[in-house]
């Protein structure tokens, strides 16, 4: 069976439809004998005949009509894979795969969902997950894109800026400090810090901005989430550097403060990501251009300094 070609079996349909190798030959655009030679090197290559022939002409044997049905079904699968293909040229069709750090997954169902009533027919799946796995998944493309706050560096990438991405110290609403106004990043030294992962893209700016104000912050606790950080902030446990876009609500209800701490909110920036190596198909190519024409508005809004 290793020797069947997609010609073969469209030869047997033929013949069985049309009812003869000469028949078969002409639809098909070769010659007789040429139809005569496939047939019987096909059922030496089985060891079983695949027509019988009298007066009506060819009828299929049961080896024949074994075939016959793979036949069918190969014509069927081929005809279904065009029509999907037909399907991924067009805008309002096909699966776009998103990988979002978690920081973004405040916003990022929001900007989705706006991409998705424009384009009902569109699959998207969203994985979210810390910057480390992210990244990994990204780098062996198994995304079509990414939003993150820092491109890896590399590899490489095309990414399109989304907006920006402020980070602030937050603390309980009745911490001593929660009252003052222009503190200097010194009047932070003596405070305990909650702090995402090494390699996290807010560890990383934290430990940025506390190296350029000559300080060295006091760890705390080590905490994978942001959602985590917030309630052990609130419960008094210590202060927090942490993407604004993450405590809205909080602040909306009062169960987080921002300190006022000169040189911040220290910006950043939102991006979508893609592998330049990654052939984008129509549909992930409207969300990439999406995120970065719309995704801005989409971004939480974030308190002035009074």
């Amino acid at each position: 069976m290793r020797n069947i070609t997609l010609k073969h079996l469209r030869l047997i349909d033929s013949a069985a439809r049309l009812g003869s190798f000469a028949a078969a030959a002409e639809a098909n655009h070769v010659t007789p004998p040429a139809v005569t030679m496939q047939m019987r090197q096909l059922e030496e290559e089985i060891g079983l005949p695949l027509f019988d022939r009298d007066g009506r002409g060819l009828t299929p044997t049961a080896a024949g009509q074994e075939l016959l049905l793979a036949a069918r079904k190969v014509e069927a699968a081929l005809a279904e894979c065009r029509e999907a293909l037909v399907s991924l040229k067009s805008l309002d069709a096909g699966r776009v795969t998103v990988g979002v750090v978690s920081t973004a997954k405040y916003f990022a169902p929001r900007m989705l969902a706006a991409f998705a009533r424009k384009h009902p027919k569109v699959e998207l799946q969203l994985v979210v997950g810390n910057r480390r796995d992210i990244v990994a998944q990204f780098e062996t493309g198994l995304f079509d894109v990414c939003v993150m706050g820092r491109p890896p560096e590399g590899i490489a990438i095309e990414s399109d800026r989304i907006g920006a991405h402020p980070h602030v110290v937050v603390a309980p609403p009745d911490h001593p400090l929660a009252r003052k106004r222009r503190l200097t990043p010194q009047a932070l030294a003596g405070e305990t810090f909650l702090v995402r992962e090494p390699g996290s893209g807010t560890r990383t700016l934290m430990e940025s901005f506390f190296t350029k104000a000559g300080l060295a912050p006091s760890i705390g606790m080590e905490i994978g989430s942001n959602e985590t950080i917030k309630q052990a902030v609130m419960a008094g446990l210590g202060l927090a550097f942490i993407s604004a876009h993450t405590i809205a609500a909080e602040l909306a209800d009062g169960r987080l403060k921002v300190l006022d701490v000169e040189g911040l909110p220290l910006e950043r920036a939102w991006f979508v990501v893609r592998l330049e190596s990654r052939r984008l198909l129509p549909a992930a190519q409207a969300l990439r251009a999406f995120l970065a024409k719309e995704g801005g508005t989409f971004l939480p809004a974030v308190p002035k300094k009074r």
